[in-house]
């Protein structure tokens, strides 16, 4: 009975060691291949396994941008280039790069995919993308410098307009935690579809910050990136319940309601953080829709904010202020009452080829025929988180100085 027992333990122990093997391959036994490699010269190399393939593409806002119409006027999108292939494998090489946070994809034979040699990844929106970096942080605001680190936070508020908790993130400076020091405060808003993430994940802020203080270019303060879509209680897979997958197309999207809700998240902000609570020390900012939250939110509060950041943002137009919308309605009045502080910082940035351009350009003449002052920055390239971390870099050396 002992010799029985004996071997059955043995055949048992044999039967699972093909899946401990197969289990350890999958965790140790990785590919030698590199890819993305960057190499001495600067430039960068892309290569992916793939034997049975016909085509290979790469897409990445390093490559020269490809450009196409839309209703006349030229836009521009990232780059594809062809890979070479040799033997199994597929290759392609750019050019010589700045330094600068890059994202690419492959298409094989037409089907989007990610780079399976490459662990680090962004999500925006819906759209996961391989990403790497050039330079150092001397150089590179968006790398991890060997600086005094600050504290990233995920937060949860109870809101009672949209009747159950939210998710935020909040940024404390390094020292934080240790110290009884009050600091000033920046509400950074994302764009549509975007959340909670997309200024911590894709726009690289603890980074950006970091970097900025440890220069003494930038004061220290708290960043806080709430949820702008007052539908969601947080980022996909973050709230309760099953996750769901990302959507651009949300309901309750600027039509008044996250503006209106926004006072819950700055009473949160100051009853739970050592923040200096007056108009000097806050500053609010966003991207495109986190833009437009930004002009409306600082335009109905025109004592909270000193320092206001429009980044590529879309505007309030003369249809939501001629609606019901009490947070849109008489918003040329509003902006008379926010502009007549003439210590206002009202910051304006775009890209050439950004899609919201124009929109940004009637508002700009309207805000200069009334006199109202502002300082603007206009870049090369459209609607792309390129633009977005530098105007987050320039702007947040301007705050609480």
């Amino acid at each position: 009975m002992k010799l029985f027992k004996k071997l059955m333990a043995i055949v048992l122990f044999t039967c699972g060691l093909p899946l401990t093997v197969m289990a350890q391959q999958a965790i140790f036994d990785r590919n030698s291949m590199v890819s993305p490699r960057i190499n001495a010269d600067g430039t960068v190399t892309f290569t992916l396994y793939a034997p049975q393939a016909k085509r290979v593409q790469v897409t990445s806002d390093c490559l020269p941008p490809d450009t196409f119409l839309v209703k006349g006027k030229v836009n521009l999108r990232d780059g594809v280039r062809d890979m070479q292939h040799t033997g199994d494998t597929w290759t392609f090489t750019t050019q010589q790069l700045k330094p600068e946070f890059y994202y690419y994809w492959y298409t094989v034979d037409g089907v989007k995919t990610n780079d399976p040699m490459n662990v680090f990844k962004v999500r925006d929106v819906a759209n996961t993308m391989d990403y790497f970096l050039i330079g150092e942080s001397s150089s590179n605001p968006y790398i991890v410098g060997d600086v005094p680190h600050g504290s990233v936070s995920r937060v949860w508020y109870p809101s009672k307009l949209a009747g159950f908790s939210r998710r935020m993130t909040v940024y404390t400076p390094a020292g934080y935690e240790e110290g009884k020091q009050k600091y000033p405060v920046l509400y950074l808003l994302h764009g549509m579809g975007g959340d909670e993430e997309a200024w911590i994940a894709t726009g690289r802020a603890a980074e950006i910050f970091d970097n900025l203080i440890a220069s003494g270019k930038a004061v220290p303060m708290i960043v806080v990136m709430p949820n702008g879509n007052i539908s969601q209680q947080a980022a996909p897979g973050e709230a309760p319940g099953l996750p769901k997958q990302p959507s651009f197309n949300l309901p309750k999207t600027m039509e008044g309601s996250f503006e209106e809700a926004f006072p819950e998240i700055k009473e949160f902000i100051e009853g739970h953080y050592r923040t200096i609570n007056d108009k000097s020390h806050r500053a609010i900012a966003g991207l495109s829709m986190g833009g437009f939250h930004s002009q409306v939110i600082s335009a109905n509060h025109p004592d909270w904010f000193k320092y206001v950041g429009l980044f590529s943002a879309a505007i309030v137009d003369g249809q939501r202020q001629k609606s019901n919308l009490k947070m849109y309605g008489h918003f040329d009045d509003k902006l008379k009452k926010q502009f007549a502080d003439k210590n206002l910082y009202y910051w304006m940035a775009i890209g050439r080829t950004d899609f919201l351009y124009d929109m940004n350009k009637i508002y700009r003449e309207g805000l200069d025929k009334m006199g109202y002052k502002y300082t603007y920055m206009e870049t090369d390239g459209g609607h792309i988180w390129r633009n977005w971390r530098v105007y987050l870099t320039e702007f947040a050396q301007k705050l609480f100085k």
